[in-house]
This record gives structure tokens, C-alpha cells and sequence, in this order.
């Protein structure tokens, strides 16, 4: 039986460039309910949503590769949902599991080619999909193989990371307390605090010299990471989470290395590999079954949380990858139990990690390693042994 009215979330005004999202920048509504699915389309209840830094592109009116969500407008995101109702000419079927952009809403209407339909392989959980196999794992393996095109005996730096298996591993985060997390805890080899005095010579002292610098972060780290290449050494810009709510960039003092090393600097998109992501989701998920990516996740309850989600992430509050949940009772195709989610926590706090390609024996072994720190990043990616926080 459909409810008589349902909840979305709207985008009532537009942060300015210099603010963090707040949550009166959106408005619950409460609508009454009259979605019905029309040809080649699916009605969908929406069960999990991911709360991602580039969410904040489409609140602003600078012009980027996502559209500016107009005010008044339903806010959207990547999620995860079941079809509860489907038009003609579409093979999906009530109680099929999907994924895609998404309303923030409890059910939204979409063309049946615009979601991907989920089979869950042994040993992963829905969540997975807005994890390892998602946006996040797929960022990196892509960012990794085709973009930096890392090779064996390669340094390779991450900024913004969550996670490393290598010689070295330095985590950066904003806090003694953090820091003792990271090395206690996640047991990487050096912690460093972006906030103490001697950072820059810290630095300096634990990357040396690097081949590859994965950036998801931009500002400070970026400007020592230029400082710090080797000769013909690849930056990918992945993020710039530092600069999204400033109305002034940091200055790159050390931007003509690039010319003394022949360096290259790249940026790039997931949407730039819409066409392989079975590639990549193949890839992933053999690495997911045999239990080699970890993923840990901080749950939200409830639509009345997600205007607040944003702010706290932009503020470094949340303490994994940063999901909300909806809806977790809906009857699956083939399926009696929705997959429940791993409500473990961890720590998130901004930091670099550095891997040693020396020890690494093929390409594979290195993107493994990068999708797993990318994949618990702040704000992308994923892949292997064991679980880190941003």
C-alpha cells in the first residue's frame, strides 16, 4: 500500500563560497505522494544515500562538471534503493535493488537506464555499492592505473587517504589524539599533525622524494608535494576539499617545479570512465570477496539528519564514510533479509599516506594498495588489507 505523503529534502538557499554548508540551507518538505512510474521507468524507495564533498559543486553557481542544483529544487546524490513499482518496456522488477544518482527523498522517480540494477556477490553488503564498489573503489582503480600509471620501484604520496598497506605509511591528521589512533589503532608507521609547528619539515623528513602525489586535498600538501617530485613525477588532482568553501585558493608557491622536473599535473572525473566501470567493479570485487578491502562507515538514522550532513562533513566531524539510511525494511527480489550495514566507526582526520613501490612486485599490487587508502578517503576511494579514515 502506498503512504500518502512522503519526505524530500530541498535546497532553500546557496552557501556562500567562503561558508561551510548548514542546515538552513535546506528545507524538509513533506509532499503528498503521487509518483507513478511511467515507460522505461522505476519508482524507487530509497534506502541508503552517500554524503560526498562534491555534493557541495552543485550547490554553487560556478560552472563545473555537475549542474547547479536550481533553489527549491530536490537535492540528489549517489544512493542505493529498491524498485517498488516499474512502467512498461523495463526489465526491472518490484524488489530489485539499485543504485545512481538519487532524490534526497524517501522515493524518488527514475528512467530504469539511469540506475544500475545489484547483484550482491558472496561477502559483500549493499553498502559496498557507495563503497569499495562504487564511486569511491572505482575513483581510485581508475585514477591509479590509467592516470598515474604507477610502476614498481615508484614513491607514491595520497593526500586526503584512508588507509595504507606498504614500507611506509604517514598518516596526517589534526590532532595528538588522532595521530595515537592512527598509529595505535590503524598501526601505520607515523602519524603526522597538520597543526603542529614543525609539519613542513615532518613533511619533508618522512616523503623525501615522491613519483606519484594522489591528491584529494589541495592547499598546503599539494604545494609540498610539488616541491618534493622526482624528476618526470605524475600530480592527480582527484580533490580539492581544502579550497571548496574559500572564496580564495591557497597560493601554489612551488607551481614551477612542475617545469624543472617535467612533471605533469592532471585532473580528473569518475565520469570520465562511465564506459568501464564493470572493468573496475570486476577488479574490485574479487579484492572484496576475499575480504582484502575493508570498509567502515558512519550511519546517519533518517532524512530529518541530512540537511545537518553536509556541514558535518566539511567539519571533519563525521567518523567514516558518511552515509545516511532510509528505509531498510523493503522486501528484496530473491532476498528475505536486506543486507544490514557495518555500523563500525572510525576515526576520519586529514592525512597524507605514502607507499614505497620498491617492495611492490606489479602494477596490480599498487592499486590495490592505493584503492584501499583512496576508498575510506574523505572524499573517494578504495581497495585493500586493511581500513583507514580521512
Amino acid at each position: 500500500m502506498s503512504p500518502s505523503h512522503y519526505t524530500q529534502i530541498v535546497l532553500a538557499s546557496r552557501p556562500a563560497d567562503s561558508a561551510f554548508i548548514e542546515a538552513d540551507n535546506f528545507r524538509k518538505e513533506v509532499v503528498p505522494f503521487d509518483l507513478k512510474p511511467q515507460k522505461g521507468q522505476v519508482l524507487i524507495r530509497v534506502q541508503y544515500l552517500s554524503i560526498d564533498p562534491a555534493t557541495r559543486l552543485w550547490l554553487s553557481e560556478t560552472k563545473t562538471f555537475l549542474a547547479p542544483i536550481p533553489i527549491g529544487s530536490v537535492m540528489q546524490t549517489i544512493g542505493i534503493g529498491a524498485v517498488i513499482a516499474s512502467g512498461e518496456d523495463t526489465s526491472l522488477v518490484p524488489g530489485d535493488l539499485v543504485s545512481g544518482d538519487l532524490d534526497m527523498a524517501e522515493y524518488t522517480i527514475r528512467d530504469a537506464t539511469a540506475v544500475q540494477k545489484l547483484e550482491l556477490p558472496l561477502n559483500t553488503q549493499a553498502l559496498d555499492y557507495i563503497g569499495p564498489l562504487g564511486h569511491i573503489g572505482l575513483t581510485a582503480y581508475f585514477g591509479l592505473i590509467d592516470i598515474a600509471q604507477i610502476k614498481a620501484g615508484e614513491t607514491l604520496v595520497v593526500s586526503g587517504a584512508a588507509g595504507a598497506i606498504g614500507s611506509i605509511v604517514i598518516g596526517i591528521s589534526g590532532s595528538t589524539k588522532k595521530c595515537e589512533w592512527l598509529e595505535q589503532e590503524l598501526g601505520i608507521d607515523k602519524a603526522l599533525n597538520y597543526k603542529s609547528p614543525t609539519f613542513k619539515d615532518d613533511f619533508s623528513k618522512a616523503v623525501g622524494t615522491l613519483d606519484v602525489f594522489y591528491d584529494n586535498v589541495g592547499g598546503e600538501a599539494l604545494d609540498l608535494a610539488l616541491a618534493s617530485m622526482n624528476l618526470h613525477a605524475r600530480i592527480i588532482i582527484c580533490g580539492t576539499i581544502l579550497d571548496i568553501n574559500t572564496a580564495e585558493q591557497y597560493p601554489l608557491r612551488n607551481y614551477s617545479q612542475l617545469l624543472s622536473k617535467r612533471a605533469t599535473m592532471r585532473g580528473f572525473s569518475l565520469y570520465d570512465y562511465t564506459a568501464r566501470l564493470e572493468e573496475g567493479r570486476k577488479y574490485l570485487t574479487e579484492l572484496v570477496t576475499k575480504g582484502a578491502i575493508k570498509q567502515r562507515y558512519h550511519v546517519l538514522n533518517g532524512l530529518d539528519t541530512a540537511p545537518g550532513s553536509l556541514g558535518i562533513l566539511f567539519r571533519g566531524e563525521n567518523e567514516g564514510k558518511l552515509i545516511f539510511t532510509l528505509a531498510t525494511d523493503v522486501q528484496l527480489h530473491g532476498s528475505s533479509d536486506f543486507p544490514s550495514a557495518n555500523l563500525n566507526h572510525y576515526h576520519h582526520g586529514r592525512y597524507i599516506e605514502v607507499l614505497d613501490a620498491r617492495t611492490m612486485s606489479n602494477i596490480n599490487h599498487v592499486a590495490t594498495r592505493l584503492g584501499k587508502l583512496l576508498h575510506l578517503a574523505h572524499q573517494v576511494p578504495c581497495a585493500p588489507k586493511r581500513a583507514r579514515g580521512r
